[in-house]
């Protein structure tokens, strides 16, 4: 329940630009000590900033991805609608990438009733998503997890060592998220180490998916992962950009709009 209680903490913050202890206790029906609490302990993650009666957003610098648990809240729904709608891409049998990303995330909680999948991940929150998936049934196949340096804020695995258990490996398909998404540098992230496997996912797939809600069009994060003519499906909550339009033609990139 507290997990839950954050959630609702940072989608009334995203939305409101504030939040008031009081009103979250009365919406919550938790004691006000009780929202307190959540409150120092989303601060001391770096989530918001604590100030007389409630909290504002924390502000970060440029070029920094917020961490996991914040970005989860925000554009929920269209993340969701993508998710659903690049699940259905994948077949049984098919052995596919999945990076780090809430979206990515999203996605693996929508594959329902494949067999024989095989999935290399190096997302800790995807990897735990499958292994409930795969003891309730729902899909049947393995799950590889590639190891490698731990970053807790982004539940993610990257790194030299992952680098170097990702390289023998072929997939079919990879699911790769984006922090930026313009044709100028194409498809972009925020961490040097994640970009370097979501590229590293990239190069050993057959097919390259990539999953973007609107708000990463036109944006360029930290590090290229890779250029836009080398993915072959966007899958988005909107239609491209109508100038876009004659450069995927020319490049063959599909789009679907979820």
């Amino acid at each position: 329940m507290a997990e839950q209680r954050k959630q609702v903490i940072l989608e009334q913050l995203r939305c409101s630009g504030q939040v008031k202890v009081i009103h979250l206790a009365e919406k919550l029906s938790v004691s006000e000590e009780t929202v307190r609490r959540d409150l120092h302990t989303l601060e001391r993650d770096g989530l918001l900033k604590r100030v007389y009666g409630g909290a504002v957003p924390q502000k970060s610098p440029g070029n920094y991805e917020p961490p996991y648990l914040q970005r989860q809240a925000i554009h929920a729904e269209e993340k969701r609608g993508i998710g659903q709608c690049a699940a259905g891409l994948v077949k049984s049998g098919d052995t596919i990438a999945i990076d780090v990303g809430t979206t990515t995330l999203e996605f693996a909680k929508s594959l329902r009733g494949l067999q024989q999948l095989t999935v290399l991940t190096n997302s800790l929150a995807v990897a735990f998503c499958l292994m409930e998936s795969l003891n309730a049934g729902r899909i049947s196949g393995k799950v590889i997890v590639i190891g490698g340096e731990l970053n807790p804020q982004q539940q993610s695995l990257s790194g030299t060592a992952s680098e170097l258990m990702m390289r023998p490996f072929t997939v079919d398909k990879a699911f790769l998220s984006a922090g930026g998404i313009s044709l100028d540098r194409g498809i972009s992230d925020f961490d040097i180490h994640e970009s370097s496997m979501s590229r590293l996912f990239a190069e050993s797939a057959k097919e390259v998916i990539i999953l973007a809600d609107v708000s990463k069009l036109g944006e360029n994060a930290f590090v290229q992962i890779i250029p836009l003519e080398e993915a072959d499906l966007i899958v988005s909550s909107s239609p491209p950009p109508e100038k876009w339009l004659p450069y995927l033609e020319t490049f063959r990139v599909n789009w679907m709009e979820a």
